[in-house]
């Protein structure tokens, strides 16, 4: 008879999934440093191409008010970062629906290919290593990686809206007069 997880063993458990996930974060940012580095920009601007791309990758694309909030950066910050990269000839803006004044991010073809080249690399030893385990397996990881996630956002959420006073609203108490203690 298997004996159920303790209290300790969960969170022990917890514990090492979070360190590899951060771990894993981490490496994921250096790799994004190595590709600004091998392109010769900044790294919230090749930040910035890989989010644009992604996008493109899902089927979908960025406005650049979602890329600020993607990114984090202000209005101002994002027209700055996207005059460089279309100056540059990274990206194009254009404006395909409807409603003229909305504006929509696309990489060009030369920066795939430079994506392509610098990733291709790490994506033929991921799905070589993804190969190894059953699309069972996989599913479940994905489903585990979603939750986590909308965990994280949830706490996020939370942490955005202001601060709620420890007690009860106190109904108003009339003005005393001050007799000078």
């Amino acid at each position: 008879m298997a004996e159920e997880p303790t209290q300790g063993d969960s969170a022990a458990r917890r514990e090492r999934l979070v360190e590899g996930l951060r771990a894993y974060g981490g490496q994921h940012a250096e790799m994004s440093r190595g590709f600004a580095a091998w392109l010769g920009l900044h790294s919230t601007d090749a930040v910035a191409l890989l989010e644009i791309i992604g996008a493109e990758e899902r089927g979908g694309s960025l406005s650049p008010a979602r890329l600020g909030e993607r990114i984090p950066l202000s209005s101002g910050a994002t027209t700055a970062l996207l005059n460089r990269l279309e100056a540059a000839g990274h990206i194009v803006r254009t404006r395909e629906h409807a409603d003229r004044r909305i504006v929509t991010l696309h990489s060009s073809a030369h920066i795939q290919e430079r994506a392509d080249e610098f990733f291709c690399p790490l994506g033929v030893r991921v799905d070589a290593l993804l190969d190894r385990y059953p699309p069972e397996l996989l599913d479940r990881f994905e489903e585990l990686l979603g939750e986590m996630c909308t965990a994280m956002n949830a706490h996020l959420a939370e942490m955005d809206q202001p601060d709620q006073p420890d007690q009860p609203d106190q109904p108003d108490q009339p003005d005393q007069p001050d007799h000078g203690g």
